[in-house]
């Protein structure tokens, strides 16, 4: 596929449709991200933690600043979000083990995509470790950033505007508490009041999204030294090092753009837990959060305990035809530029195409819905080109 064609993929609604086409965390969109007015940049200090209610004996805030809250204990809290079309609000969860001590402050979000279960699961087995009595500093998680989207476990927040709509959230940060769209304003609410407040460091935990499937590899970049130093604490095998321009209004985006080192992992398959994976995903967390020295103890398995290949672009193989897909490759697989990747027959089993991978690589995405339609995206492969910057899918 020619450059020129791969670099107007999409890359979140490319893990969808794959990655732009394949989510967590590019073809970018340029157009769309000049579009978007954002007010964080202008947020003055934080107004300090506003309390608006409760909710089964949890409080809700509006606004929240850790350093109200008791510290030596953990705190459980709804935050109160945008509203929805019958004028309530959505409440996000919001879970802060503030530590017995002064530290560094970690934000760790999930649900940004709805359909995403291992995220969300990793953030909560993290949080269940932590002992705030033990703890120096804050460790603040989101679980259900996009409500509406994980309430039906799908990927997009649906919008009530001229009929049913669909918005990826992953596309609207640092949003705008005035924006034109709920998930725009809600993203605003968020960053503004809870998220850019209380953060030192942030991850935004993703899988991809249904339909197809990644594997386990975090996205940052890695010439941020204090990216990298996070990025190389976890035990997975794969990095995705994506300059920023690339999808400048992702959630770890935002958090660079105002000075906050973020990344973005991704933990497999979308609508499942993969136990395998989350292991190894809380695993590099603690060590990070070890890190960052708010916890004490040894590391576990990093990086270094593995063979991590780092690729600058994802090339997406596309379908041509309709029919069923059989995978010949597995995620993680090393490919070659020619080599014959995946077949796909129709009704009478008959062979309407093969394809092959332009570029050698490992192998990033599989679709694992075995039926595709013509540009479904079939595979995705990590490899380098000589000038990153145009990434050529949507992992998250």
């Amino acid at each position: 596929m020619p450059d020129n064609t791969l670099e107007r993929i999409d890359r979140r609604d490319f893990m969808i449709a794959s990655i732009a086409t394949v989510g967590a965390s590019a073809a970018f969109v340029a157009g769309a991200a000049n579009a978007k007015e954002t007010s964080a940049a202008s947020i003055g200090p934080s107004p300090g933690t506003v309390y608006t209610g409760e909710i089964q004996g949890k409080k809700i805030v509006s606004a929240l600043d850790v350093n109200d809250l008791e510290p030596g204990k953990k705190h459980l809290l709804y935050f109160q979000g945008v509203q929805t079309p019958t004028g309530h609000h959505w409440h996000v969860s919001v879970t802060v083990a503030k530590g017995a001590k002064p530290g560094k402050r970690l934000v760790l979000t999930s649900g940004v995509h709805g359909d995403e279960m291992s995220s969300i699961h990793t953030v909560q087995t993290v949080m269940n470790q932590l002992d705030p009595a033990q703890m120096s500093g804050t460790v603040m998680a989101v679980t259900d950033v996009s409500r509406p989207a994980l309430e039906t476990m799908q990927r997009r927040w649906p919008v009530q505007g001229q009929g049913l709509d669909l918005i990826n959230m992953n596309r609207e940060w640092p949003g705008n508490e005035n924006g034109p769209t709920a998930p725009s304003r809600h993203a605003g609410l968020l960053f503004n009041r809870l998220l850019r407040p209380n953060a030192d460091a942030a991850i935004d935990f993703h899988t991809g999204t249904t339909g197809f499937e990644l594997s386990a590899f975090n996205i940052g970049e890695i010439d941020r030294p204090d990216v990298k130093a996070m990025l190389d604490l976890y035990p997975v095998g794969q990095i995705f090092n994506m300059p920023k321009a690339a999808y400048p209004t992702v959630l770890h985006n935002a958090f660079i753009d105002v000075g906050v080192p973020a990344f973005t992992p991704e933990i497999g398959a979308a609508r499942i837990l993969n136990p395998e994976m989350i292991e190894r995903f809380v695993e590099g967390t603690m060590n990070v959060i070890k890190h960052l020295g708010i916890v004490a103890g040894p590391l576990g398995r990093t990086g270094k305990d593995m063979t991590v290949f780092i690729g600058n672009s994802g090339f997406p193989v596309l379908a041509r035809a309709g029919g069923i897909v059989e995978n010949l490759v597995k995620l993680g697989d090393k490919v070659e530029a020619g080599q014959k990747v995946a077949i796909q027959r129709n009704n009478f089993g008959e062979v309407v195409a093969e394809y092959t991978s332009e570029v050698a690589g490992e192998v990033l995405g599989l679709r694992t819905d075995a039926l595709a339609e013509p540009g479904n995206p079939l595979l995705l492969v990590l490899f380098n080109r000589a000038t990153p910057g145009s990434v050529e899918f949507d992992p998250y």
